[in-house]
């Protein structure tokens, strides 16, 4: 029986190309791994998949009585609903250290990076493992679009030297330009369910006992949400009641001005003035500088909320 390989819920092209490339990693070192998924994909993660020739990996949410290694997360929350009924043999993340717990030990690669497959690319070198040129190019893209092509505070030198890297094993000349691509792609927004975008790349965060869910979208040019974002507040405050959140934010990231804009509802009225010194009006705030969601908005909220 193989072990498996997934990311978090509402998976983006991080978890994904992860899990296909630890996959083929512990495979290659003798031990059958599979990857796996446990939401549908996004636009830009199928974009990457076919530019790179990868089926989508296998939709399972069960792992009751399976062994999995789990990518880009460690928050419980974010992970298969009977994650306690499974064997976790690693965890290998770039996030916080989440409340993921187990009763044996195990493999745990977690560095203050831009993304997860930096740490993969580190362990391929550890294993003096050869990365194949079409693994190569997905985890490169993946490293793109989780520092938003180097522009995020949370990329390193660690993770531009790995899409240099990986870059020349994929054949890829320009990999900005390629991370423009999958930008563009992100910012096609037209005709998709209002539910949907919402949920393109959302998360669950148990703060001090507070349930939060943050949504973000990233764009090259924030209004072409000026005809929906009337909608998309609408669908929030819906699954703020639906899912009972203390609080439900969706960040519209602007790559190109650096910046987002927060629409929250929240049982806190101030719940953003507290967080980053900048109250909401009509449930709206404009951030300078916001773009990651890991560094930059979870830590303050936590904060916030202790």
């Amino acid at each position: 029986m193989p072990n498996y390989v997934v990311g978090h819920k509402t998976p983006d092209s991080d978890s994904i190309c992860s899990a296909i490339a630890l996959s083929y990693l512990k495979t290659t070192l003798g031990e059958e791994t599979v990857p796996a998924r446990l939401g549908e994909l996004s636009p830009e993660t199928l974009f990457i998949l076919d530019k790179f020739g990868f089926e989508q990996p296998e939709l399972k949410t069960s792992y009751a009585g399976e062994s999995l290694y789990i990518v880009d997360h460690s928050d419980r929350v974010q992970g298969p609903d009977d994650i306690d009924d499974a064997t976790i043999l690693g965890i290998i993340d770039h996030h916080k250290l989440g409340d993921i717990t187990t009763s044996t030990p195990l493999e745990i690669w977690v560095r203050p990076v831009g993304c997860t497959n930096t740490i993969i690319k580190m362990m391929y070198d550890f294993h003096n493992v050869e990365i194949p040129k079409n693994i190569a190019g997905a985890m490169m893209c993946a490293i793109l679009s989780d520092t938003v092509i180097f522009k995020s505070p949370t990329c390193t030198t660690a993770d531009i030297k790995c899409v240099e890297a990986l870059a020349e094993i994929a054949g890829i000349s320009d990999p900005k330009a390629l991370g423009m691509e999958m930008f563009k792609v992100k910012s096609a927004v037209e005709g998709t369910p209002v539910r949907d975008l919402v949920l393109r790349d959302f998360k669950d965060f148990n703060m001090n006992g507070n349930l939060l869910g943050i949504g973000q979208l990233e764009v090259i040019d924030l209004s072409i949400f000026d005809d929906m974002k009337a909608e998309l507040a609408a669908d929030i405050a819906e699954l703020k009641t639906e899912g009972n959140y203390h609080s439900v934010i969706l960040l519209l990231t602007d790559i190109m001005k650096e910046g987002s804009e927060f629409l929250v509802v929240s049982d806190n009225d101030d719940l953003t003035e507290k967080a980053y010194g900048k109250a909401t009006v009509n449930g709206s705030v404009w951030i300078d500088g916001v773009l990651s969601r890991k560094k930059q908005v979870v830590p303050q909220l936590q904060d916030s909320l202790a």
